[in-house]
């Protein structure tokens, strides 16, 4: 395996340690890379989509699954309505797409009738990353931080990050159940997506927002080697039930997203559910080398002269 090469440096070279600390450093910029193309590329489109003064207003734009496909595309880099999580939910719906039921959406927190819920359910933002904000809500508990709330913890929790990000909104959503019925912190499917073809499905058993432990398989289900680094590596995955559906709908979705994309789905009791769309991964940072020549082969064959 290619984490395994750090043990591979010959042991003649412990009696001198600065060649040794010369042949790690070595290693390690050639596997996670310095500056290089996919990073620029990644980087520059995030320049282009987020430093435009109409970003925010692209983005927050509301949209419904009945609009035509013209409407959603009437602005240049029309993607980035899709970084708006309740249009992306729209967006995937429109596309024959499971999503999570929704329950409630909006920004006056003090309307939401907590008694209404069920034991059972999810609060996230419309905008953010990294999990950020989110509540994975279990008779009380929240897995993500695994504290319990009361009802009035969380709607102040919600009146803070309004004050500070007044323009999201949050939606409160259904809890998906495992593939085994069990409602706990779901396994990620994070596929990098390009026009319709897939190059990697980044699997991800989440024990938090940001610890877990991850593999890398194609498209079906053959094992690959590290393609981004971020989480300890799983030498094995269960390939889920509802693997080959979520890869058509994956697809489906890549070629109407049209541009590089990494498209996250669940496999729940229900079966494949979409996520959201995430245009521009970890920035383009911690992609390992193979990461960043594979993920560039396809940016090349299939998005070519695209963002």
């Amino acid at each position: 395996m290619e984490n395994n090469r750090l043990l591979q440096i010959p042991f003649k070279a412990l009696d001198m340690p600065v060649k040794l600390n010369q042949a790690m450093l070595k290693y390690i910029k050639n596997y996670l890379g310095n500056s290089n193309d996919l990073t620029t590329k990644i980087m520059k489109r995030h320049r282009i989509f987020w430093e435009d003064p109409q970003a925010e207003t692209v983005r927050n734009t509301r949209m419904s699954r009945l609009q035509p496909l013209a409407t959603w595309k009437d602005v240049p880099n029309w993607q980035r309505k899709l970084s708006n999580k309740y249009n992306a939910r729209e967006f995937a719906i429109k596309n024959d797409c499971k999503t999570a039921d929704l329950y409630w959406k909006g920004s006056h927190v003090d309307q939401i009738d907590f008694e209404s819920l069920p034991k059972h359910y999810v609060i996230r933002p419309t905008i953010g990353h990294n999990s950020n904000n989110v509540f994975i809500m279990k008779e009380g508990l929240n897995l993500f931080d695994n504290k319990y709330y009361t009802n009035e913890e969380i709607r102040e929790y919600l009146k803070l990050t309004l004050s500070q990000q007044p323009a999201i909104e949050f939606l409160i959503e259904e809890f998906l159940q495992n593939e085994t019925a069990e409602h706990q912190i779901l396994t990620d499917y994070k596929f990098y997506c390009f026009n319709g073809h897939i190059a990697s499905c980044h699997v991800i058993n989440r024990l938090s927002p940001k610890s877990g432990f991850a593999s890398f398989y194609d498209e079906h289900w053959n094992k690959m080697p590290t393609v981004h680094v971020g989480y300890p590596f799983k030498e094995w995955q269960e390939k889920p039930k509802c693997y080959e559906d979520m890869v058509s709908k994956v697809k489906q979705l890549s070629r109407a997203y049209e541009i590089f994309v990494r498209i996250d789905f669940y496999a729940t009791a229900k079966g494949a559910v979409f996520g959201e769309f995430t245009p521009t991964p970890s920035l383009g940072n911690h992609f390992t080398s193979y990461g960043k020549r594979l993920l560039l082969q396809h940016w090349e064959a299939y998005c070519k002269g695209m963002i």
